[in-house]
């Protein structure tokens, strides 16, 4: 019996480095491709229909989400985003795995909508390693900051949903266990850190650095 490839799956806080992770994995390999979204914003100015989005009414998009034709989407900034089945589909048939940088809500609904799907959270090395990835180009303000560790809280939360974890702390030899992860099926190493140690970490910097209580790092 022949395998079908499996979407792959990276979610991660930010200041993970999953999006060049997903990038590396499309990039060096012929067997990793990333799918054509399907958007109801207007195109952008040299954006072709089909080739950088599906370009949709609210309309068409709606009556797509009602037929199940999307394995995720999302209302973002009043527009809506969305991952087309027919996309997984005929990579798979090629013999490729499709590659989804998404968030925790959408591998929620590509679990329920694709059971095959290989979900990998990705951590970082460590909580400092995060926050001097957020804090290198000095463009994140207090706030900005204390939101995205607030959503890598919640995050966290949801990594025994997960089927891997993966600790992004050498890209290369992260992109290696990920690939030994999808075609192998190898178990990657158990992180030295767990994810609720992470999580606590967080939880009590931003107690601690900014000043929200409320939140139990224990």
């Amino acid at each position: 019996m022949t395998h079908r490839p499996a979407p792959v799956v990276l979610a991660a806080p930010s200041g993970t480095g999953k999006t060049t992770l997903a990038h590396r994995l499309v990039h060096d390999s012929p067997r990793y491709v990333f799918s054509v979204s399907a958007t109801t914003r207007p195109p952008r100015e040299g954006e072709v229909d089909g080739v950088d989005y599906h370009f949709l009414s609210e309309r068409a998009f709606e009556a797509r989400i009602a037929a199940g034709a999307f394995v995720e989407w999302a209302r973002v900034h009043d527009r809506l985003y969305g991952t087309p089945r027919s996309e997984l589909d005929r990579a798979a048939e090629r013999g490729e795995h499709v590659v989804l940088d998404i968030d925790v809500q959408g591998a929620r609904q590509i679990r329920r909508s694709v059971p095959s799907a290989c979900l990998i959270f990705v951590l970082p090395p460590s909580v400092d390693i995060m926050m001097a990835r957020l804090t290198h180009r000095g463009t994140e303000d207090r706030a900005s900051i204390a939101r995205r560790l607030r959503s890598a809280l919640a995050e966290l939360q949801a990594v025994p949903e997960f089927d891997y974890v993966v600790v992004n702390d050498d890209l290369d030899a992260c992109l290696a266990e990920i690939r030994a992860v999808v075609e192998e099926g190898r178990e990657p190493e158990p992180p030295e850190q767990d994810a609720e140690a992470f999580r606590r970490r967080i939880a009590r910097l931003l107690e601690e650095e900014y000043q929200e209580s409320g939140q139990d790092p224990e």
